[in-house]
């Protein structure tokens, strides 16, 4: 019921200054500069606001309003916002000063004015401008290659903020979405590190990022056979791109191959290389190299072989470039072509 009471007594406090302009009389006699019409005045978050104001020798009584609320009544403050003083420079100046400026203190204000012949007014709107936030973005992902994803990223600001993505490749090209960016059937090159960017010239761009990886089975990138003769190393290499990373295995006909008797197994991430010490006649033929991971396996055949028995280093059967052309000469003269 106090409050109630307050409440109402300076809400009748306020009407009768504006109706009987009953200001104090402590502030010298100026009046207003009313060349101008109502300013807006724009404001970043958290900088000092000054609401200017200017009189001369022909002003009574003057005061500071925010919408019906009196801040300052000539010298008197009535406002409790320690944030809140006045500017007076000189006889000329009768400014409001606000620092740390927030949100809510966006509106109207006005600096009212008693002359000798009327009440005047001039008043000013003040925009405060909230620098662009990201306040949730998606968390790193991985996904099944083929997947549907959805990226997001929610920002405030004022004004509201722009939203952009780029995927952070080489090329960095924006892509198309904005709170939300919808990736239909990710392949494999689209893994990486996202860049969601929210600005609206306030400030500096709010930046956050998502990292998705794309999982996928193997694939043979190279495979390397050997040519070796009787009582040297043979070397056989395998290459595979997979995430996650494969795992590799060697055979020899059905036989799983493993680190004994000569042999030499070396994994090197997504590379597996087969070492043949002291090869022998018996060791000659067809290796198999498998990669598999828990998306799928794939398996590519290499050779060992003696030199001259015409395989090429990719373990595919073949013959000289030569020995076809002698061939196709004869049989061109055996058909008299």
């Amino acid at each position: 019921m106090q409050v109630g009471r307050k409440s109402c007594w300076r809400q009748l406090q306020a009407s009768l200054f504006r109706l009987l302009c009953l200001i104090p009389t402590g502030f010298p006699v100026r009046s207003v500069d009313m060349q101008r019409a109502t300013d807006n005045i724009t404001i970043r978050q958290g900088d000092t606001a000054i609401v200017r104001c200017y009189v001369d020798d022909k002003v009574s009584k003057v005061a500071w309003l925010n919408r019906s609320n009196i801040i300052f009544a000539g010298q008197d403050k009535w406002s409790l916002d320690p944030r809140v003083d006045l500017v007076t420079k000189g006889q000329l100046e009768y400014s409001l000063r606000i620092q740390k400026v927030d949100v809510y203190d966006e509106g109207p204000y006005t600096c009212s004015i008693q002359t000798k012949q009327q009440p005047k007014t001039s008043q000013v709107y003040l925009i405060v401008q909230v620098p662009a936030n990201i306040y949730k973005v998606s968390e790193d992902i991985t996904v099944n290659e083929g997947s549907n994803v959805t990226l997001s990223c929610l920002a405030s600001g004022r004004p509201d903020p722009a939203i952009t993505w780029r995927l952070l490749n080489p090329s960095a090209e924006p892509l198309d979405g904005e709170e939300y960016l919808d990736i239909i059937g990710i392949m494999r090159n689209q893994a990486g590190r996202y860049e969601c960017k929210a600005s609206n010239d306030v400030a500096t761009p709010d930046v956050k990022y998502v990292n998705v990886v794309v999982s996928y089975p193997p694939t043979m990138k190279r495979t390397q056979s050997s040519e070796t003769p009787v009582g040297r190393m043979g070397t056989l290499q395998c290459d595979a791109t997979a995430v996650p990373t494969p795992e590799f295995e060697w055979y020899r006909d059905e036989k799983r191959l493993s680190n004994a008797q000569g042999l030499n197994i070396q994994i090197h991430g997504t590379t597996t290389i087969l070492m043949i010490a002291n090869v022998t006649e018996e060791d000659y033929g067809n290796y198999t190299c498998v990669a598999s991971n828990r998306l799928g396996v794939q398996n590519a055949s290499l050779f060992l072989y003696r030199p001259g028995t015409g395989r090429d280093i990719n373990g595919s059967a073949c013959v000289s470039q030569s020995l076809w052309l002698l061939l196709a000469c004869f049989a061109c003269l055996f058909f008299k072509c």
